[in-house]
């Protein structure tokens, strides 16, 4: 390769990376607040879902994620000894969001979100 090519290369990679190549991402976080162990939580937002087998009550789970797409967050997840199972329909959320949002599991199959999201430019 002649020099160049190595210097255009090494330009359209710079530009590339100068013009703003942007990742959005949302760092959630569930909190157990329902006094009971859950199990089989799963968080459904547009074009994926994350969970885990189990949240002990007073636990929180942290996961960051993309979205793709536009629609309903919604939470789904089974509690207590009879394994009762809830299903929490949640924002929307919209591809090129980011920021935080908090979703908080109370008594009786409730549920607080607290987004602090970017609008979608």
């Amino acid at each position: 390769m002649n020099l160049r090519r190595i210097v255009a290369c090494t330009l359209l990679f710079g530009l590339g990376f100068v013009s703003g190549c942007h990742s959005y991402h949302i760092e959630s976080s569930v909190e157990n607040r329902t006094g009971d162990d859950i199990e089989l939580l799963e968080v459904d937002y547009p074009s994926a879902s994350f969970g885990t087998g189990n949240l002990a009550a007073g636990a929180s789970y942290h996961y960051r994620f993309q979205v793709r797409g536009t629609g309903p967050l919604k939470v789904l997840y089974s509690e207590g000894a009879h394994r009762t199972q809830h299903q929490i329909n949640g924002p929307d959320l919209h591809e090129r969001q980011e920021g935080a949002l908090q979703i908080v599991l109370l008594p009786g199959g409730k549920a607080e979100f607290h987004p602090a999201l970017s609008a979608v430019p």
